[in-house]
């Protein structure tokens, strides 16, 4: 088969006698050879597009418009697709810019936001994401295997991280659509707690804000809750009535601190078991300041409940509004039950009640309980506590009645309890096992 354009050199070939060029790719003129001129025009049928003077052929001038006509339409078009090409090109261009911009947008907000102390947790010399990671490694994902407790804000897991270093993570409960369950509560936590610096209150290393999970990393106390060593009898038996002592007068000043040394005063909101921590030594820390507010004096009433069920306030049950006196009540639930080794609603609900003068409407088995003897609501894991340790309880009990009055007005300031709990007290009048209930009222008549 043959393309293009008939040679012109045929022209020259005055020997060729008979030509027949048909069914091909042929277009063009014709040569003016004389075979050409002599040729029928079956000799040049389906061809693509040839012109001249054989008769049924379409003429030269007509061919020559055609082409003329196809290169000025070919023109138009390139004019059309090059600066169509050319703002696709830009467009394309703009497009990647604009999507990298954003995925580098995305990868900034999705790197945790990380705000440390300048004491053992360094954080600050990593990279957020990086510490944030370290973190989930180090839970493996937050396996329920690494929960130590759980609060009404979050979780608590034990980590240890790349470093070495042991340190127990909150990570607030998420809502059912993604997400802090309360946001405001965490920054009020964050806001609070890095202003505090107290050797009993538990130490914030630092906190990750990031959109999937907002953590809280704090210092890790091998010895637990209040709340699950008084649950077990191994751990309750070594807590001794010595140190018992000590850790309610330890959650007392940190307490009192909160309340009389920072400006404005901090309400816990939520003096609890669960929410005292203890180390290795059974010094108390007060941990868990999700439910914490910086009171200001235009602003003391909550719109909602907070706290622990048995350790708030009876205040609680027709105001919203917050003092520091709801501290005080859940100081003395907490006081009472490190010392009775278990959580008693009767024993408070009788001594709310200020029973140092009973009506006569008063029913037998309220006077009875009111003459129960102290040492026998104590914790009967422990034996009976020394001399030393007996003046210390009975004065313990004795503040911690005052705290659990029913009027806010009448109990005592966390700095009168914490300064009644470090003077020295004086020797009992009569043995600790004959001391009742009752007799807590009128301390004078058993000491000297």
């Amino acid at each position: 088969m043959l393309l293009s354009f008939i040679p012109s050199t045929l022209d020259d070939m005055l020997s060729l006698t008979s030509v027949d060029v048909s069914y091909n790719q042929l277009e063009g003129p014709l040569p003016h050879n004389k075979a050409f001129r002599e040729a029928s025009f079956e000799s040049f049928r389906n061809n693509k597009g040839l012109c001249g003077y054989i008769t049924g052929m379409e003429p030269c001038s007509s061919y020559l418009n055609h082409k003329v006509e196809q290169k000025k339409n070919s023109k138009i078009v390139i004019a059309t697709l090059v600066p169509i090409s050319c703002a696709l090109l830009v467009a394309f261009i703009v497009f990647g810019i604009l999507s990298f911009s954003q995925r580098r947008e995305r990868n900034t907000e999705n790197t945790p936001r990380i705000i440390a102390s300048d004491n053992l947790f360094a954080i600050c010399n990593f990279d957020g994401k990086m510490v944030y990671e370290d973190i989930v490694e180090a839970t493996e994902k937050f396996d329920s295997k690494y929960c130590i407790g759980i609060g009404g804000y979050g979780s608590v897991y034990k980590a240890r991280l790349s470093s070495g270093q042991m340190v127990s993570v909150k990570k607030l409960h998420p809502l059912p659509k993604g997400g802090v369950a309360d946001q405001k509560a965490f920054y009020s936590e964050i806001q609070a707690l890095t202003e505090i610096r107290h050797r009993n209150i538990l130490k914030l290393h630092g906190f990750c804000s990031h959109p999937r999970h907002s953590l809280l990393v704090y210092e890790f106390l091998e010895g637990g809750s209040l709340e699950k060593i008084l649950k077990t009898d191994e751990q309750a038996a070594k807590f001794n009535w010595i140190k018992r002592v000590n850790a309610v007068k330890g959650v007392a000043n940190a307490v009192s601190y909160m309340h009389h040394d920072c400006s404005p005063p901090i309400v816990h909101r939520d003096v609890s078991s669960k929410n005292i921590l203890l180390d290795s030594d059974y010094k108390a820390h007060v941990a868990d300041f999700g439910a914490a507010r910086i009171l200001k004096p235009d602003s003391s009433n909550w719109t909602s409940f907070e706290g622990t069920l048995g350790y708030t306030a009876p205040e609680h049950a027709y105001t919203m509004k917050i003092i520091e006196k709801c501290d005080v009540f859940s100081f003395g639930v907490v006081t009472l039950e490190t010392l009775m080794g278990r959580h008693s609603g009767d024993m408070i609900s009788l001594l709310s009640s200020s029973f140092s003068s009973l009506p006569p409407s008063c029913t037998s088995s309220e006077a009875t309980f009111s003459h129960l003897l102290l040492k026998d609501l104590l914790d009967e894991r422990l034996p009976s506590p020394s001399r030393q340790a007996a003046s210390e309880v009975v004065s313990i009990v004795k503040l911690a009645s005052q705290c659990l009055r029913s009027s806010p007005q009448s109990r005592p300031s966390m700095q009168q309890v914490s300064q009644e709990l470090s003077t020295r007290n004086p020797p009992l009048l009569e043995p600790f096992h004959a001391i009742t209930l009752s007799q807590l009222l009128d301390l004078s008549s058993y000491t000297s």
